[in-house]
């Protein structure tokens, strides 16, 4: 009676947590900034990502985990107890079971490096998850038909693509390029051609605000600041969204084709269940303008953005935490040689 079921989508770029009974409750970036001098945690979230390139030397920003994977494991673990004494704060409950969601494609000891961290971070029972899996059940899929669901969840760090039937993955695709790899490009493209240098922050809005993969009607122009590599003075330019998609183009490619790889591993009975029912894009990315449209044209399937694509992940675990939906029969492939 003294326990609380939390489920959290631990991403590369924002953490999501729902508590079970109350919904989604906490949506904040995985960003933990801390002062190295005595290791201790100066703010997570919201306040951390303010912080990124505007700290003093003392003062680290990080991301803690890199391509959907745990790349600090005591700075993971301390911004999910963080998390979690948001996410009970005031409440009486003392104890913590956890549902976490990992990428598809993580190896054996990434996964336990995940399970490892909630421990740390207080929770007592934790329940992994995949993500395309949690995605899937986020977004309404009959995923427990005898039936093909096709599902990418396109987030921050990680792409994963699964095909679905049954309840469990038939076959899957990950790649570990997505948004923030879009960013990256970003900088690189406007280092490159303009001799401009600028920051995650900056790359991230010029992605939201013109960023695309296809053309569009009515493009903008916009004013990007930042260092002049060439004489290193503050400098000001105009980014049109032809250089932003231009930029872009790399990637976005790679995350077509690894949709492209899946449908081609496809058994061909699930693949004629999927030219019905089409394609489903969930994660933040998949917000990028143009993005559905593209995949389809290249695939030649039907694309469908779900109704909401950044929280199916964290709308999957609290299914979990509910029992619903016959998500009580999941089994994660590694998950009993963790406890």
């Amino acid at each position: 009676m003294f326990t609380r079921d939390i489920g959290v989508d631990l991403g590369s770029a924002t953490t999501l947590v729902c508590v079970k009974g109350k919904g989604i409750i906490m949506r904040e970036p995985s960003v933990v900034a801390y002062d190295v001098r005595n290791d201790a945690v100066r703010a997570v979230g919201s306040e951390a990502k303010a912080m990124i390139g505007r700290t003093p030397g003392s003062i680290i920003a990080v991301r803690p985990l890199k391509d959907g994977v745990i790349a600090d494991f005591d700075v993971t673990a301390a911004m999910l107890k963080r998390f979690i004494s948001q996410a009970l704060k005031g409440s009486l409950f003392s104890r913590v079971r956890m549902v976490i969601c990992i990428p598809a494609g993580v190896t054996e000891v990434e996964s336990r490096a995940v399970y490892d961290a909630a421990k740390t971070a207080g929770a007592y029972d934790i329940d992994l998850i995949e993500e395309p899996m949690a995605a899937a059940v986020g977004a309404g899929l009959p995923i427990w038909d005898a039936a093909g669901n096709m599902v990418a969840d396109i987030g921050g760090g990680t792409t994963d693509v699964a095909v679905i039937s049954l309840g469990d993955i038939v076959t899957s695709q990950s790649l570990r390029q997505a948004g923030d790899d879009l960013d990256q490009a970003i900088i690189q493209y406007v280092k490159r051609k303009h001799n401009l240098l600028i920051g995650e922050r900056t790359a991230e809005q010029i992605k939201i605000d013109i960023g695309s993969a296809l053309p569009y009607e009515d493009e903008k122009v916009i004013e990007v600041r930042g260092r002049n590599l060439v004489d290193g003075l503050p400098k000001n330019i105009n980014i049109s969204s032809a250089e932003a998609r231009d930029a872009m183009s790399d990637v976005i490619r790679q995350i077509v084709d690894t949709i492209r790889i899946t449908l081609e591993k496809t058994p061909p009975e699930l693949s004629a269940d999927i030219i019905d029912r089409g394609i489903t894009l969930t994660g933040g990315t998949a917000l990028l303008r143009g993005l559905a449209e593209l995949i389809s044209r290249e695939t030649g399937m039907p694309v469908q953005v779900a109704e909401k694509p950044i929280d199916c992940v964290v709308l999957g675990t609290a299914k979990r935490l509910d029992g619903s939906s016959g998500f009580e029969n999941y089994v994660f492939r590694h998950g009993k040689r963790f406890r």
